[in-house]
């Protein structure tokens, strides 16, 4: 079984650490400090991490993010590098992998991208397919509420229908990249985009996801 979940765990760690605590990232409203929080909620704390979903919880969410941000830094990256606690469904790898590729992969980015300095990851084909397989699996449920329709294609021609809206634009880029857009990392990510052009200024201004 394939281990990218625990490569891009460790990876986005040390992402943060080097970065410290008040560098900014693409979350919007969120410095480095408030992603690493958010990182060990989700995994730590599934009482107050059910907010990212559940109206009715976000106040909890609010107030436990407070205090992990408050945290000492160290301590952040080190319950990041060293995973969910023993008892957490997370200890399971096909659950880590199928719930923590793309959430590790898109926040390293939310770091990498946010620096004036940043460079591309050169990402092996057989990662570009397990993303591709992530997208498959979710493009319809991510891409609800996107303002326009949208298709997201391969550089080899496949394709995944995100929405089935109109008018349509399509993306085209590596899967890496798609995801990022279809993520709202959209000002970020390496897409072209064909379609109407108001469609395009339309889908490139949608909101970001809460990942």
């Amino acid at each position: 079984m394939s281990t990218f979940a625990k490569r891009e765990r460790l990876l986005l760690a040390d992402l943060l650490e080097t970065a410290g605590p008040e560098a900014p990232t693409l979350c919007e409203g969120w410095r480095t400090r408030d992603l690493a929080a958010h990182v060990v909620v989700r995994e730590r704390r599934p009482d107050a991490a059910g907010g990212l979903l559940i109206k009715q919880l976000a106040s909890r969410l609010d107030k436990t993010m407070e205090e992990f941000a408050a945290k000492p830094y160290e301590e952040l990256i080190q319950l990041i590098r060293t995973g969910p606690p023993r008892f957490s469904p997370f200890q399971l790898k096909q659950l880590d992998e199928a719930s923590n590729i793309v959430e590790f992969y898109v926040h390293g980015e939310d770091v990498r991208r946010a620096q004036p300095d940043w460079t591309p990851r050169e990402l092996d084909t057989v990662f570009q397919d397990a993303l591709w397989s992530r997208l498959e699996r979710t493009a319809r449920l991510m891409g609800r509420g996107t303002p326009t329709g949208l298709v997201l294609r391969r550089p080899d021609g496949r394709t995944v229908v995100a929405d089935r809206g109109t008018p349509v634009v399509t993306a085209t880029g590596e899967p890496s990249e798609l995801l990022l857009f279809l993520y709202g990392r959209r000002s970020a990510a390496k897409v072209d985009l064909v379609g109407e052009e108001d469609a395009i200024t339309t889908l490139r201004s949608g909101k970001q996801l809460g990942i």
